[in-house]
């Protein structure tokens, strides 16, 4: 089996949908000590409106420290919608970007105010003059498996977006599974499909836990060999532009269960345990996350 990259979008994903504004430093904290557990990927933050999306406002801020005192080889990623948010992603030192555009029109509309079809073109030349950069990018269909306002997506809409990238030579693609609609059979054809496009298509997969099949749409990805995982510490967070906003999978939760197959036992399981209860601390409420309350399966088994 191909390495598992584990993604870690607590930072942006997580906070996103939050009121209540975490400090600089306080995400600092969390960002870097999930980065010493030894996932691959840190999303620090999304290069959007700080006036729409408060919570993101010092995204800038906390790449510039992290790259200028960074202790580990984790690659600190930002998410960006425009050229603007890319111009802001390489004035301040992001090694990958994510880019995305959404296949359900309302979304798209909200998220971004343009069309799908306008804004897909717009993510193809921001992600091609961000490789030209020598950056890594990340490109995704968002909405890719429904859309809480218009219901279903259809299939071969994603497919079309999907081919336009790679015809732009953008190979690293995601399928965002924004509204939580996605089921282990839907998702499996429609990464067998994506895969499928060209030899040398890398899939990420990105869920919500909405319905309760988060992890199970993980497992299915997996068994068609989809290789990179976006999750969120102690299952925080939801896109603020659909319809029912609900968590992504724990990062911590995912990791034990990949550990439990004997896979990423690198990764330091009971660090992430500590940032999520630290999280939960925070917002002095109950994350939708399980192993932070639980402890890791395979650490009880152990003792």
């Amino acid at each position: 089996m191909k390495h598992i990259v584990v993604h870690e979008v607590g930072p942006r994903d997580g906070l996103q949908m939050e009121r209540q504004v975490v400090p600089t430093d306080t995400k600092e904290d969390w960002i870097r000590r999930t980065m010493e557990s030894g996932v691959d990927i840190v999303q620090v933050g999304s290069f959007v409106h700080p006036v729409k999306v408060p919570q993101m406002a010092d995204t800038d801020e906390l790449v510039k420290r992290l790259v200028a005192d960074k202790r580990s080889e984790v690659t600190l990623a930002g998410l960006a919608l425009n050229e603007r948010g890319v111009e802001r992603g390489m004035e301040c030192g992001v090694e990958m970007f994510c880019l995305g555009a959404s296949a359900s029109e309302t979304h798209s509309l909200k998220n971004t105010r343009m069309p799908s079809m306008d804004a897909t073109r717009r993510i193809i030349g921001a992600g091609q003059e961000v490789l030209q950069a020598g950056k890594k990018v990340q490109v995704s269909v968002q909405s890719a498996f429904g859309c809480g306002f218009e219901g279903p997506i259809a299939e071969e809409r994603v497919l079309e977006m999907a081919s336009a990238y790679v015809e732009a030579g953008l190979y690293n693609i995601s399928l965002a599974d924004t509204a939580g609609h996605a089921h282990p059979a839907q998702v499996e054809r429609l990464f067998s499909a994506v895969l499928a496009l060209d030899p040398q298509v890398e899939c990420t997969s990105h869920f919500h836990n909405t319905y309760g099949l988060g992890m199970a749409n993980i497992m299915a990805a997996l068994r068609v060999g989809v290789t990179s995982f976006e999750t969120s510490f102690a299952g925080l967070g939801g896109c603020p532009f659909t319809k029912v906003a609900a968590g992504n999978v724990a990062t911590e939760d995912f990791v034990n269960a990949l550990q439990l197959q004997g896979l990423r036992e690198d990764i330091d399981v009971d660090r992430l345990i500590s940032v999520a209860g630290d999280v939960a601390g925070f917002f002095a409420r109950e994350m939708p996350g399980c192993v932070y309350k639980t402890g890791a399966l395979r650490s009880k088994e152990a003792a």
